[in-house]
């Protein structure tokens, strides 16, 4: 029944500035999350997408892997990842930029590969390995976040945890890439504040520290 239901537990986007932009820290949170919320069926619009998300019940548990630790929620199978990673399983280190799988702020990987978790569902999610900016490193060691302090990258910080994900998908399947190489990758992330000859630096520093890592 609506009267379960509270919109303060899907809201639509939370647009407060986040210190941690390049760790992902946020609040601990214990795995096997259970989230759970009788009978409902939501519907609520996202900022600048023109149209309605319908969030059915799911019966079942899903189960998610997400940084190499398991959790299970209630939620339904045709709701964005983004909103289990962010309001149900508390890693807010993954934000929501516009919805429509064109900026890249949601960036997380999914079995290794850059998707855009605004438009990525439960559905598709479920079982599968799921990496978000708190899984980058442990301790924000991992080189391109090494890089992005070094080379002074963010300015508001908003995009810059989707901006490390794609950057990781780069550099893993290639670590020595060139100026071209870099855009072509990065094209599908925008940075409002214009850092782009920042991140491409950065990059390239990452891709130096990584060659210097393997051979010792």
């Amino acid at each position: 029944m609506m009267s379960d239901f509270s919109m303060s537990d899907f809201p639509a986007a939370n647009i407060f500035h986040n210190n941690c932009m390049i760790s992902g820290k946020s609040r601990s949170v214990s795995p096997a999350t259970k989230f759970k919320k009788r009978n409902f069926q939501v519907r609520f619009f996202l900022f600048q997408t023109p149209r309605f998300f319908t969030l059915k019940h799911n019966p079942s548990m899903a189960k998610f892997i997400i940084n190499k630790k398991e959790y299970e929620a209630d939620v339904p199978a045709d709701m964005p990842l983004l909103w289990v990673l962010r309001d149900v399983i508390g890693l807010t280190g993954t934000k929501f930029g516009c919805g429509m799988a064109q900026c890249g702020a949601c960036t997380v990987h999914l079995n290794g590969e850059a998707v855009r978790s605004c438009v990525t569902l439960v559905s598709r999610a479920e079982g599968q390995q799921i990496t978000t900016i708190e899984g980058l490193s442990a301790d924000s060691t991992h080189v391109l976040q090494r890089a992005w302090l070094e080379e002074d990258v963010p300015q508001c910080g908003y995009c810059q945890s989707g901006q490390l994900m794609s950057a990781a998908v780069l550099l893993r399947g290639n670590p020595n890439p060139t100026d071209s190489d870099i855009d072509d990758a990065m094209s599908g992330n925008i940075c409002r504040c214009g850092t782009y000859p920042r991140i491409r630096k950065a990059i390239h520093l990452a891709a130096k520290l990584q060659k210097q890592e393997k051979a010792k």
